[in-house]
């Protein structure tokens, strides 16, 4: 698994000098991590969802390295996290859609984060996440990029806290302070 880990890390190096191969290197080493993650996440959506957990990991790997444009990975939990962060873009675009009226949007509720924040992923609600985690963000980067590993891919406290390189007891601080603050936020714009 380490060399597993390091090679990640060469390729994302190689990726960001600009190697065109790197990115075929790349994918075979991270989307079974990914698709995991994915199922994770699109298993809390409502049945029928149109988008796949193979489609949701296929559009973010492309976003993220088929672009043409060099990136700037600093490793391994800075590349998942950027694919958190790809994957939370890309279901609120799905969310937009299936709003419209020319696509019918239906409203169904699904607890997201936790017990205590009941969000619909295919409206207001989940606009409303994303405002207020964007706000948070501005106020405390690495809660907001805690709860966007938990919320958008899916992963547990002690995965999330692995990938941004915390300990759990300092995850788990974050992830209380950011699901009051976000209930908070929530509970203002209502």
């Amino acid at each position: 698994m380490l060399g597993r880990m390091a090679d990640v890390t060469q390729i994302l190096a190689a990726i960001e000098q600009g190697d065109p191969r790197a990115a075929q290197k790349l994918l075979p080493l991270v989307y079974d991590e990914l698709r995991r993650l994915a199922a994770a996440r699109m298993a809390e959506e409502q049945a029928g969802q149109t988008l796949q957990p193979t489609a949701l990991v296929h559009e973010a790997y492309v976003r993220l390295v088929g672009g043409g444009q060099p990136q700037d990975w600093n490793g391994r939990g800075h590349f998942f996290a950027a694919a958190a962060e790809c994957m939370r873009r890309i279901l609120i675009e799905s969310a937009r859609r299936k709003q419209a009226d020319k696509h019918g949007g239906t409203w169904a509720r699904h607890e997201l984060i936790d017990a205590d924040l009941a969000v619909d992923t295919s409206g207001d609600d989940l606009f409303a996440v994303d405002e207020a985690l964007s706000r948070l963000a501005a106020v405390d980067p690495r809660a907001a990029r805690l709860v966007e590993l938990r919320f958008f891919l899916g992963m547990t406290l002690e995965e999330a806290a692995a990938h941004l390189g915390l300990q759990e007891r300092t995850a788990f601080r974050d992830w209380a302070y950011a699901r009051a603050w976000l209930r908070q936020a929530l509970d203002e714009g209502r």
